[in-house]
């Protein structure tokens, strides 16, 4: 006897139209709103098929009443006067994935007798930006001098993760969401806080948004973001909440002092910059041109008009960058990037420990069981 609200209930929050739902489950749309009107009923092999479109569990579907849903996510990618986006129901799919990880995460660590991290800091939109990066920084304890040796594609990004994963956060990253939907997320509590990439970006893109979503944490004001959709002057409260997140970011990755110091900006006489320079001070930095650019603007070292010019540039550039196919990446590797080392090691320890079952290992984390021991041996790889 399967309830009709659970059929609207699980289609809806899926993101799906009933068309879309009709199409993805094999049946005509007309026959699904009947199921839901409660005038037919789906065979268990056609409820399978709506379990499986839904990313629901069978059972759901047999409740008096719909779960409780969490409070949805603020939405930080509109301009002004633009209305609410809908998000898709890869994006909605991503938000249920990070949360239901974290509390998996919560759960093991307590039966682990693993401490689960408060974040102490805290900000608020009155406070200097340039201040909070530095907090932001110290508490994670990364170093100038230790960045400057991340040159590798991924060396930066992965060592960040590292270094947010070291002090409790989870960081997760999703492959199915489009790049123009959301470059990350996060989810707001302070134990166990939560960062999702888009891992369709540029790794060095990728870093950006990881310090733009610590900074929201910090605010404890989350939401939604693609930080490149926002420019330097806030033209509503969101884009306050953007604008002051993007320049932490900055702030964080290129300190003012670092920046300043260096050869190649004390030496620098004009305010329009020769493109090897930057490059090579994104290099030093191991960040994106167009930070050190925007670093650049704020410290009053090059103008509106050629940051504005050259941000066109990039964004073209990144752009084109965006379309191309990425090489077919190995599913331990997937599994590693996408649960992120923290929540994948807190996995594989309680399953060594016998306190869950193989099921549970390949529900947690995505796989097959088959992947667990290259998805171990990478983990100890990385950590040794």
């Amino acid at each position: 006897m399967v309830n009709p609200e659970l059929l609207v209930w699980a289609r809806t929050t899926a993101g799906m139209s009933p068309e879309q739902a009709a199409k993805k489950i094999g049946v005509k749309p007309a026959r699904l709103m009947e199921w839901e009107q409660g005038q037919q009923r789906p065979s268990i092999t056609q409820l399978r098929k709506a379990a499986n479109v839904y990313k629901r569990p069978l059972a759901v579907f047999f409740r008096q009443r719909p779960p409780a849903q969490p409070a949805p996510l603020h939405d930080f990618r509109r301009f002004p006067d633009e209305a609410q986006l809908s998000l898709s129901s890869d994006l909605l799919l991503a938000l249920r994935r990070a949360r239901s990880r974290r509390a998996v995460a919560v759960e093991l660590a307590r039966d682990l007798d693993r401490a689960v991290t408060t974040l102490p800091l805290r900000a608020t939109l009155a406070d200097d930006p340039e201040e909070v990066a530095a907090r932001g920084r110290e508490w994670l304890g990364v170093t100038v001098q230790q960045q400057a040796r991340w040159q590798g594609t991924y060396e930066a990004l992965n060592n960040w993760v590292l270094a947010f994963e070291a002090r409790g956060f989870l960081v997760f990253q999703t492959g199915d969401v489009a790049l123009d939907e959301m470059r990350g997320f996060s989810l707001s509590d302070r134990r166990a806080p939560v960062i999702v990439l888009n891992a369709k970006d540029h790794p060095r893109a990728r870093v950006f948004t990881l310090m733009h979503e610590y900074a929201h944490v910090m605010l404890d004001i989350v939401g939604v973001c693609d930080p490149q959709r926002v420019g330097r002057q806030a033209n509503d409260p969101d884009e306050s909440v953007e604008v002051f997140c993007n320049h932490v970011a900055g702030a964080l990755l290129v300190p003012s002092a670092a920046l300043l110091a260096d050869q190649r900006v004390a030496g620098q006489r004009g305010r329009e910059w020769p493109e090897a320079t930057i490059v090579a001070l994104a290099d030093a930095f191991a960040v994106s041109r167009e930070v050190i650019l925007r670093r650049l603007l704020i410290l009053g070292r090059t103008t509106d008009a050629f940051y504005e010019a050259k941000r066109r540039e990039y964004l073209a550039q990144y752009a084109q960058l965006a379309r191309r196919q990425a090489g077919p990446v190995p599913v331990f590797r997937l599994a590693l990037r996408n649960n992120g080392r923290h929540y994948t090691g807190l996995v594989l320890d309680a399953y060594q420990r016998e306190q869950i079952t193989s099921a549970d290992v390949s529900d947690y984390l995505g796989v097959r069981l088959k992947h667990l021991d290259l998805i171990a041996g990478a983990l100890e790889a990385r950590e040794a």
